[in-house]
């Protein structure tokens, strides 16, 4: 059984509120009961907390954790990620967002839902150009060929409408 939240916040000389904001945080972990290992906290806040900001009560002195490496942050306590670590997570979010956006500005990316419209665009297009052509060339066909034209026209359009079946059929995967 540990201190209560108000008495480890008299003992590391903060208010009880700042103790219930690192716990939110996760730079304290309290014990199952909801107190707090004095010991165990005051290592984690240490361990876990940046520089302590003019005005605060929060002592300047730096207390090494025995089970903790020469690393600070590095090891991860019980119950969640140390507050440096989100940090660093944040970081990288940071600048993946920004690359992202670079590369929007200089145009090297492509809105998703317009890409696949121009593509549909471009696909329909081109359907039509294959459902035109036979009334096109038929009738040409058939005059060097000598055979009768609407026959021609019949044998081409239902080749060209089985093609066609044959490649919607395929579904390209967009990712």
């Amino acid at each position: 059984m540990g201190l209560s939240i108000r008495a480890y916040a008299r003992h590391r000389g903060v208010t009880d509120t700042a103790v219930h904001k690192a716990i939110r945080a996760g730079r304290i972990t309290p014990e199952p009961d909801g107190t707090v290992d004095a010991e165990r906290a005051d290592r984690e806040w240490t361990r876990n907390s940046g520089a302590p900001k003019v005005g605060t009560r929060t002592p300047a002195i730096k207390v090494p954790a025995p089970d903790t490496p020469s690393e600070p942050g590095s090891v991860v306590p019980p119950g969640g990620t140390s507050l440096l670590q989100a940090r660093t997570v944040n970081e990288v979010v940071k600048a993946q967002t920004n690359k992202v956006r670079l590369a929007r500005l200089k145009g090297e990316l492509v809105d998703r839902s317009q890409a696949i419209a121009h593509v549909f665009k471009l696909a329909r297009s081109e359907r039509d150009a294959w459902l035109n052509w036979p009334a096109r060339i038929s009738a040409q066909m058939a005059a060097r060929l000598a055979v009768d034209a609407h026959a021609m026209h019949v044998a081409l359009e239902a080749a060209v409408r089985e093609h066609l079946q044959e490649l919607g059929d395929m579904r390209p995967r967009v990712d």
